[in-house]
């Protein structure tokens, strides 16, 4: 749906609170009748933008994530290079809308909450089973934490989107790709020890 797809695009690049729905209406040629014909209030609009986000996000982590002619860091590698290539696409402008609208929270109503922390839950699970596929590949330490590795991922991921964003420079994402892979890296060299 045409409002889905421009509400998208439009927060993840200038957040909730600094658009209203009459902005969206106008990008999306839609009249502001129509509007309440599909949702009955801004709030149902904006679950509705977290779930068609978070369904879209989700694929794309599987397409990544579970791509099996690839080593399970060289997936995750891929993702890195992918994610900072559809950033590099809208000039650094656009972030991650479940990561706008958590940093919103002071603003947003309180539903809004539990339903961004079940989608970081769901990418945390993701990423926890593309890193256990690492352990069985002997890419990281057996011991190796996978769940809170992940969620170490999507804290530090979202940093680093956000810092992109900031700094219109692929930098921050580079240098948290790195480091994240050193680190599991290091203590797949540990465990070997």
């Amino acid at each position: 749906m045409v409002l889905i797809r421009t509400g998208v695009a439009i927060l993840t690049e200038k957040g909730f609170s600094a658009v209203s729905i009459d902005d969206i209406l106008s990008s999306a040629g839609v009249p502001k009748g129509s509007f309440y014909h599909y949702f009955p209030s801004k709030e149902a609009f904006g679950m509705a933008l977290i779930d068609a986000y978070a369904g879209y996000f989700a694929r794309k982590l599987d397409r990544w994530f579970n791509d099996e002619t690839r080593l399970p860091l060289q997936r995750l590698s891929n993702f890195f290079v992918d994610a900072k290539a559809g950033m590099a696409r809208f000039g650094f402008r656009r972030g991650c809308l479940v990561g706008n609208l958590g940093q919103e929270m002071g603003v947003l109503l309180e539903s809004y909450r539990h339903r961004l922390a079940a989608v970081f839950h769901d990418w945390e699970a993701r990423t926890a089973r593309c890193l256990r596929a690492a352990q069985v590949a002997g890419q990281i330490g057996a011991d190796a934490d996978c769940d809170r590795l992940a969620r170490f991922f999507w804290i530090g991921w979202e940093g680093a989107v956000l810092r992109s964003k900031l700094e219109q420079d692929p930098g921050p994402l580079d240098e948290f790709a790195r480091g994240f892979l050193a680190l599991l890296r290091s203590g797949s060299e540990t465990s070997k020890g």
